[in-house]
């Protein structure tokens, strides 16, 4: 769950004179978020050509990806759980091979089989409700990414129940791809944010970096703690603080470890972490808030370039170089 502000332009940029470069803003609607790209252009030409490219790029990405389009190529593969293989093309096949790098990249925390346990902790439900350990233990039983079997061409998920979401990370990546995009366009100022995950490229007109807001947990929506500088980086958050549930007078928040089944409950209320690209960024903020403060901090120093700080209930960590980031601190 991504938790930034982008605090960079105003809401609309103002008139330009013909031919000189101004900021532009487009929105639209997709992959269960809004999605906002600011950007420098002063050809009109130009900006219109990136602008279709972008929107149309993450419809496809979504028609393939999402489990919730029914005719989606992971639709597809989660209703044959259970039966036969599974045709895939060089794309998905690329996809699943990243599957397995994050997956160990992340320790195992990272796993795109953990829709069984994650259905199990819906807080969209009208009564949710805490599941018993019998029923916790059976969704664990279709959770692993090693399960998954895979051939040239195909692919197959063994057991009935088992399921694919790329929703932990799938939205990281289209930001990604948007801004290799705009990079094919020789655009180099554009802020790329996708529900608050982002990824930098240049700077702000007029200024060194793009400023990026981080929601204070204890007051979200209505104070920043800090704000960092991003250029040609990738920034993401993770906090269960917004979305969860109370049952039994305990609270219970979206994020889920795979491998207990249950909801994180490690003190952990946010999680930032600056990187090369949005997809790092992304994947690291969730597994740094699933591992807590000391093992995520020492898992975000052995990648080059990513620097984290995250905020418990009681006191903030922060990696080495994470201040170089800061522009204010409240």
């Amino acid at each position: 769950m991504a938790i930034l502000v982008s605090m960079s332009a105003p809401p609309a940029a103002a008139p330009a004179t013909s031919g000189a470069p101004r900021l532009r803003q487009l929105q639209w609607q997709a992959l269960g978020t809004r999605c906002e790209v600011q950007f420098v252009c002063a050809d009109e030409t130009v900006a219109q050509a990136f602008e279709r490219e972008a929107v149309g790029w993450v419809a496809a990405f979504e028609q393939k990806y999402s489990r919730f389009r029914p005719d989606s190529l992971v639709s597809r593969i989660n209703a044959a759980a259970g039966g036969d293989w599974v045709p895939v093309d060089a794309e998905m096949e690329q996809f699943l091979d990243l599957c397995g790098s994050l997956f160990e990249m992340s320790r195992g925390v990272l796993d795109v089989t953990a829709l069984p346990v994650m259905r199990l902790w819906d807080y969209k439900a009208a009564q949710p409700r805490v599941p018993d350990a019998g029923e916790i233990a059976a969704a664990l039983r279709l959770v692993g990414w090693p399960k998954v079997q895979r051939a040239p061409g195909r692919v197959r998920l063994p057991a009935a129940g088992m399921a694919l979401d790329f929703g932990g990370w799938g939205k990281e990546y289209a930001v990604d791809m948007v801004a290799q995009l705009a990079g094919r366009h020789r655009l180099g100022q554009v802020l790329v944010d996708f529900g608050h995950d982002l990824r930098a490229v240049g700077a702000a007109p007029g200024k060194p970096a793009w400023h990026i807001g981080l929601e204070d947990p204890a007051r979200p929506g209505d104070r920043c703690w800090t704000s960092v500088a991003a250029r040609d980086c990738g920034v993401a958050s993770s906090g269960d603080y917004l979305r969860g549930f109370t049952a039994g007078g305990r609270r219970y928040g979206h994020i889920v470890d795979p491998r207990t089944g249950r909801p994180v409950a490690n003190g952990c209320r946010q999680v930032t972490v600056i990187a090369p690209g949005c997809l790092q960024a992304g994947v690291l903020s969730t597994t740094v808030f699933i591992l807590g403060p000391d093992a995520g901090l020492r898992l975000v120093a052995e990648m080059m370039g990513a620097e984290a700080v995250v905020v418990t209930d009681r006191a903030r960590h922060q990696s080495k170089g994470f201040h170089r980031y800061e522009v204010t601190q409240k």
